[in-house]
């Protein structure tokens, strides 16, 4: 594999890939109703977030115990900053709503927001 094609690989999991394969799967019933997400080449974040709720929702209780392994890339702390300050929430609000640490919130606004 050359250098150009190296570089332009996307780091981590093909989320697309992998959704679509299980839906069709384990969840045939689902398709047409995720059929538009599964045709984007990436998912995003909030994307990964609303199939994992639909098809997963008798295991929400055990979401609070998978957060530690949740990373995110920089365009979704942009958008999660950005929907905060669109409706107005506090750094406790925002945690909140997007199930975070307040201490998170605050260091990201630290490192992505020039005051």
């Amino acid at each position: 594999m050359d250098k150009k094609t190296q570089n332009n690989r996307r780091l981590g999991p093909n989320y697309a890939y992998i959704y679509r394969d299980l839906i069709r799967m384990r969840y045939p019933h689902y398709y047409k109703e995720f059929k538009p997400l599964l045709e984007k080449d990436e998912l995003t974040y909030f994307d990964i977030e609303h199939i994992n709720n639909k098809l997963f929702k008798e295991n929400l209780h055990l979401k609070k115990h998978n957060q530690k392994y949740k990373a995110y890339d920089k365009d979704t702390i942009l958008k999660m900053l950005h929907y905060g300050k669109l409706n107005n929430l506090n750094n406790t609000e925002l945690a909140k709503h997007f199930n975070l640490s307040r201490n998170t919130v605050t260091k990201w606004k630290k490192m992505f927001i020039t005051w």
